[in-house]
């Protein structure tokens, strides 16, 4: 008896035009392009310039060319998630947006707020819509704009991050697919990794703006420590799980947080580090867009039957890994 999965049958993406630099981050905060390279592997991201526009706009591009790729309208959407840490307000959600926005007047769509994990949290769940065999086409979105709530004179933080969005559909298989997964939170981490202000605890108040409480924080020192640790761990977790070798990986897909949280989840897989899908030189830490767009950026290399590791760590704590079987020849 055959079991029914979720297999990702098309990928797309949407990058700001707008590069930030390294060389530009000198002129607006005391660093330099060197000390960036070094520590983080960053030496240039994107950030979305449209004024007034919130993430939704980026997802929502991404989701229209999804659908151009794979040959199905937006009406033909069943489910559509949206992983993100700045939806473009409180509610509604930016799925509910990019319904809308994209003319999926079919779909019911949510938000999934899980920080730098938010994508495999989402792919996880779109995976369980597909194998309830209610639906058909699940669009999973992983979007942020974190130059939005990035405080660019805080010289720690304002170097990591960049803007996009990339999305995939998900459709029924019963051949390669998402093959298991294991995600974890941890809360304790709250103070380490948070955006304090905006909401029930600390509504917005002219306190809370003059204090700076509506920008991203994060103790970089400790958050590192906890990441390259958490990260290594739950892919080796997944692939002793399923009696795999490094050998046995085709690629790694891991979030971009750090060149060298990277390397070190490599190296704790025993995969080889032209098995890794890293992008963050040229866009930063895009938050939950960052493995959809390595998928996109890799799909041409990606053969059919591979064994991807899908892994990340974000705030709060959150973390988790997913190992599938692409599902196509690109």
């Amino acid at each position: 008896m055959t079991t029914l999965t979720a297999a990702i049958t098309s990928v797309s993406a949407y990058l700001p035009e707008y590069i930030l630099t390294n060389k530009e981050l000198e002129s607006m905060v005391d660093t330099q392009d060197e000390w960036i390279q070094t520590r983080t592997g960053i030496k240039e991201r994107r950030i979305f310039k449209g004024e007034g526009q919130g993430t939704s706009v980026m997802a929502s591009e991404a989701v229209k060319s999804l659908c151009e790729k794979r040959g199905i309208t937006p009406q033909d959407i069943d489910v559509i998630i949206c992983a993100t840490v700045t939806p473009d307000m409180l509610f509604p959600s930016t799925a509910n947006l990019i319904c809308h926005n994209v003319g999926a007047v079919n779909a019911f769509g949510f938000d999934m707020a899980a920080a730098c994990s938010g994508f495999v949290y989402a792919l996880e769940t779109g995976t369980n819509f597909i194998k309830s065999g209610k639906y058909r086409y699940v669009v999973v979105v992983g979007a942020d704009k974190m130059s939005s709530i990035t405080n660019y004179q805080d010289r720690n933080n304002c170097i990591l991050f960049g803007d996009a969005a990339a999305a995939v559909l998900l459709e029924p298989t019963e051949e390669n697919g998402v093959q298991d997964s294991i995600l974890k939170t941890d809360g304790s981490g709250q103070n380490l990794i948070y955006l304090k202000a905006g909401g029930s605890a600390y509504p917005a108040t002219l306190a809370t703006i003059a204090a700076k409480e509506h920008y991203f924080y994060q103790d970089g020192k400790s958050v590192f420590k906890f990441a390259v640790t958490k990260m290594a761990d739950i892919a080796a977790e997944i692939m002793e799980k399923n009696s795999l070798a490094g050998d046995d990986i085709a690629y790694l897909v891991p979030h971009q947080a750090n060149k060298r949280i990277i390397e070190a989840t490599a190296n704790r897989m025993n995969v080889a580090m032209d098995k890794v899908t890293m992008n963050i030189d040229k866009y930063g830490n895009t938050t939950a867009a960052t493995i959809p767009l390595c998928l996109w950026e890799w799909e041409k290399k990606f053969k059919k039957g591979d064994n991807l590791i899908l892994v990340a760590f974000g705030g709060g704590f959150t973390w988790g890994a997913i190992y599938l079987k692409w599902a196509y020849n690109s």
